[in-house]
């Protein structure tokens, strides 16, 4: 065989290797990536002890590092601040393959255009269509981001003494009038199911709640808030202010409230560690309770773009969200549900959904506000609610 065909034989069993399922091990042999992840040590141990060997046994010569930056947005602030200096210094490529962000920072990685529009490129990249998949926290992310999961903000309720729980939140305020003191929340200071409660408030109360969502900001639409505010303050009259969500769920289970604004996935996790009455049960209510998402975010100058996104299509598979996501933290999915349902134990998917099924939850299910109102909104709360 002369050389020239030589060469046209391998280039042709190149292109058909590339198009292969696992093409990426023969080039990739050697490589490690780089996953950063903002959140507590869990989210390292995730990647460290689940998702990276599962990657690495399918695709052979790869090595994943799980590196953490911390919790909250700190966490995330940091990843950014790599990346931002690798920017500024015109590095040509950076030292971040994959990262797990939060919303504030995948939002401002965006707008300085430190990531790469990949969603389109990964085939797992339709099966997410909520809401925090195009917008995060006012920013438009559509493209950018993947959901690695969801986390929802729910009322949880005693149904032996709530029989007909409330769909509104005026028919909230008609119960706990009638029901002093047994509505307990954790308002702005006691941590983010307090908070999302008091959003919530406001989309069902305030004028403009797609204003708050999406923005854009004006000092007009926070004043509009204070008669809102000041609602909420007679209903904190009739309350009882917990000290967090774990305080929420230990007045529920000693029985000293009998309902509450909870994070879904603490609340599954109590009742499978039996700290709470499997008889507990969740509701949303209209016109809807944020939730909050972790998004798997790929630099623009990542140096294994094409390995990166068939780590995010692994974690982002339906059986992966199923066995990692659900089942692992009892978190709901970053896909949606449906693509996950049939590789979850039918008892597992009962519980996970048994109260706030996948309609109720993307009907009712809303994003966190615009950054800037996300800020305003708290200041206004301690102003208007807590004088």
């Amino acid at each position: 065989m002369q050389r020239r065909t030589l060469i046209a034989a391998a280039l042709a069993a190149g292109a058909v290797a590339a198009t292969l399922p696992g093409a990426v091990n023969a080039q990739a042999r050697n490589v490690t990536i780089n996953v950063l992840t903002a959140g507590d040590q869990n989210m390292v141990d995730y990647i460290t002890e689940f998702l990276g060997p599962q990657f690495e046994k399918a695709n052979p010569g790869v090595r994943v590092r799980a590196v953490g930056t911390g919790p909250g947005d700190a966490g995330s602030q940091r990843i950014w601040e790599r990346l931002e200096a690798q920017k500024r210094a015109n590095a040509a490529s950076v030292d971040v393959d994959v990262a797990i962000v939060h919303q504030k920072m995948a939002g401002q990685m965006v707008k300085d255009g430190l990531l790469s529009n990949y969603r389109g490129q990964v085939s797992t990249g339709n099966m997410a269509t909520n809401a925090v998949t195009k917008n995060a926290l006012g920013v438009n992310v559509d493209g950018y981001v993947m959901p690695m999961f969801n986390s929802q903000v729910a009322i949880a309720y005693n149904p032996a003494r709530v029989a007909n729980p409330p769909k509104t939140f005026d028919e909230l305020v008609a119960w706990a009038n009638a029901n002093p003191k047994k509505f307990g929340h954790n308002g702005i200071r006691g941590g983010m199911s307090g908070v999302g409660f008091v959003f919530g408030w406001l989309y069902a109360y305030a004028p403009d709640q797609k204003k708050l969502i999406e923005g854009p900001y004006d000092d007009a639409t926070v004043q509009a808030l204070t008669p809102a505010l000041q609602k909420l303050k007679a209903f904190n009259g009739v309350s009882t202010i917990t000290p967090g969500n774990a305080g929420t769920l230990d007045a529920l289970n000693r029985g000293e409230i009998d309902m509450g604004p909870v994070w879904m996935d603490m609340f599954y996790s109590w009742q499978g560690e039996g700290r709470l009455p499997p008889t507990l049960k969740l509701t949303l209510l209209e016109t809807g309770l944020p939730g909050q998402p972790m998004y798997y975010v790929i630099p623009d100058k990542s140096p294994n773009a094409d390995i990166s996104r068939k780590f995010v299509e692994l974690a982002t598979s339906p059986v992966v969200q199923a066995k990692g996501i659900v089942e692992r933290f009892n978190w709901l999915p970053g896909i949606d549900a449906q693509h996950v349902q049939s590789h979850l134990d039918a008892k597992l998917w009962e519980r996970l959904f048994r109260d706030v099924p996948p309609d109720m939850l993307n009907k009712m299910g809303r994003p966190m506000p615009q950054a800037d109102y996300f800020t305003k909104i708290q200041e206004q709360y301690e102003k208007v609610v807590l004088n």
